[in-house]
């Protein structure tokens, strides 16, 4: 029997990730917490060595991250209302800064410190953390059509630029990346979106309530936009895994590398969408 080829290893650990995640929200919050803190976790240990902490250390550490991700939930202490808004607005920034160092690295004049790599680990995963869980409140469909707008992001980019790419997006930082990954990228999310929206414009998708409150072009505009800070959240995993010597972030998930390797295009995502959420609809 023939072993699996990168891409349909890829697909299988996909497929096998969304099951467990659709598993979770089915089951209810606390399966959901649970899961949604193990992955974060496993982020968090990935993220850390590529800092240059040792494996003892970043296991430490990220254990007692993820329980006290957990504790402050089952304690009802997960930020919400004025609280959230301040969260994920202060996140938005952060990454807007890090595009700025993004395009400083690309001209070979930035590094990420231990120390600071550190910080924006905890700073950013709980950012994102506490975004997840708000949008799980908001409803099933909210969630996965935010999580679906960074895969079909994803998806579009890698096949538009193995197809079609020349122009190179960021060769020092990610020499895979194409400007034509990122132009199909684009075009596949504001496709699809108003694709929902013509078809089951009553759906509870995030992209309907854009639509239900803004003109067309702002919402295309806003779309846009997210795709390209998912962009600037895996160009800069790229960033920290070049600095590292790393190609992936981990082994854990066949074809796929690492955890933060499937999330890191979510990390900005996800509080700039709450902000979005919070500001305009």
């Amino acid at each position: 029997m023939k072993p699996p080829t990168p891409l349909s290893q890829r697909v299988i650990t996909a497929l096998a990730l969304l099951a467990v995640l659709l598993g979770a929200v089915w089951l209810g919050r606390a399966s959901f917490v649970l899961v949604a803190a193990v992955l974060t976790g496993a982020a968090a240990f990935e993220w850390l060595r590529l800092a240059g902490l040792s494996d003892r250390l970043a296991v430490v550490a990220s254990v007692s991250y993820a329980l006290l991700l957990l504790a402050g939930e089952i304690a009802g202490r997960t930020p919400s209302g004025p609280v959230l808004t301040l969260v994920v607005a202060g996140a938005s920034a952060v990454w807007l800064s890090l595009f700025v160092l993004l395009l400083q690295a690309e001209r070979g004049g930035a590094h990420v410190g231990r120390l600071a790599s550190v910080i924006l680990c905890f700073a950013l995963l709980t950012a994102g953390w506490m975004a997840l869980l708000h949008l799980h409140s908001m409803g099933l469909l909210a969630l996965l059509s935010v999580l679906a707008l960074v895969w079909v992001a994803d998806i579009a980019a890698y096949f538009t630029g193995r197809a079609l790419g020349r122009r190179k997006l960021a060769p020092h930082i990610s020499p895979g990346k194409t400007w034509a990954g990122v132009g199909g990228a684009v075009v596949a999310v504001l496709l699809l979106a108003l694709l929902a929206h013509q078809l089951w414009p009553g759906l509870g998708l995030f992209s309907n309530a854009l639509f239900e409150r803004m003109n067309l072009l702002l919402v295309m505009a806003l779309l846009a936009a997210l795709v390209g800070i998912s962009i600037v959240g895996d160009l800069f995993e790229s960033l920290m895994k070049r600095q590292a010597g790393r190609k992936d972030s981990s082994g854990l998930l066949p074809g796929h590398g690492g955890v933060l390797d499937r999330i890191d295009a979510l990390l900005p995502v996800l509080p700039a969408v709450v902000l979005i959420q919070r500001l305009f609809t």
